[in-house]
């Protein structure tokens, strides 16, 4: 037996607290019976549910993909100017998933795709300081006082970015390479971090988020997590409080 708010955010709903809201608004029935309370358990085996009159399939409770989003695609499940999205990249007979969180237009990498609400609502909200790993390529050579201002955290337009953790990969005089692990993610965060020190991002991948690595998922390949993965996930977002940081950052070797 499982709470019925529970059920619904595994579907995809959103959080227990937006499915507490949709019981509360009448929109949910359990075997042709409108619910109007909370608290009800049901069956996910035997009971039939309905939201506003669609039946969730069981086999839709629960999904888990993870995928490596190349450049130019648009992370939402369509879009109005029409251009590729990742829902043109997710196999067909995949159960309805949606992002978890988004990467920009420019920016590749990890990309984790649930129909699990509450889960995705911990892995994004900023409460629970699940760690996001990216690696910039950037122009010039970063100083150490500017290394040490992105460890402590920036102040960008409307508010001031949380301490991050910084490992530079490569440096030279051209370009730079740097490794930046962030709990938050607001629009264009890191670049706009990076072009606050003066060094503009050339290329940004994600190349972890929480426990799970990109590893090498090929540009535009989709796979199915495993439950070992899942429960990681599911651990890292069981943390109410992000760890605190020390700031770090060494150079490995030269580049041009």
């Amino acid at each position: 037996m499982i709470r019925l708010q529970k059920f619904l955010a595994q579907c995809g709903l959103g959080s227990r607290r937006a499915c507490e809201r949709l019981i509360e608004a009448g929109e949910i029935s359990v075997n042709g019976e409108i619910v109007a309370r909370q608290g009800v358990t049901i069956d996910p085996e035997r009971d039939r549910v309905r939201v506003r009159g669609k039946e969730l399939a069981l086999e839709q409770r629960v999904t888990y993909l993870a995928m490596n989003k190349p450049v130019g695609v648009v992370t939402t499940m369509r879009d109005p100017q029409g251009r590729r999205t990742v829902a043109d990249l997710i196999p067909e007979r995949v159960p309805r998933v949606a992002p978890v969180g988004r990467l920009d237009f420019d920016t590749s990498g990890l990309l984790l795709l649930t129909n699990d609400g509450e889960l995705a609502h911990r892995l994004t909200h900023p409460r629970f300081g699940v760690d996001k790993t990216y690696r910039a390529v950037v122009r010039g050579q970063l100083e150490a006082d500017e290394l040490a201002a992105l460890s402590r955290g920036i102040r960008l337009e409307g508010f001031r970015t949380q301490a991050a953790r910084v490992r530079v990969v490569a440096a030279g005089p051209q370009r730079s390479v740097v490794d930046i692990t962030l709990h938050e993610g607001k629009n264009r965060q890191v670049r706009r971090m990076f072009e606050a020190t003066g060094h503009t991002v050339i290329a940004l991948e994600r190349r972890a988020f929480g426990p799970l690595s990109l590893g090498n998922l090929r540009a535009g390949a989709v796979r199915v997590l495993t439950a070992r993965e899942v429960g990681a996930l599911r651990r890292a977002a069981s943390k109410a409080e992000p760890p605190v940081w020390k700031s770090t950052s060494r150079s490995r070797r030269a580049t041009s």
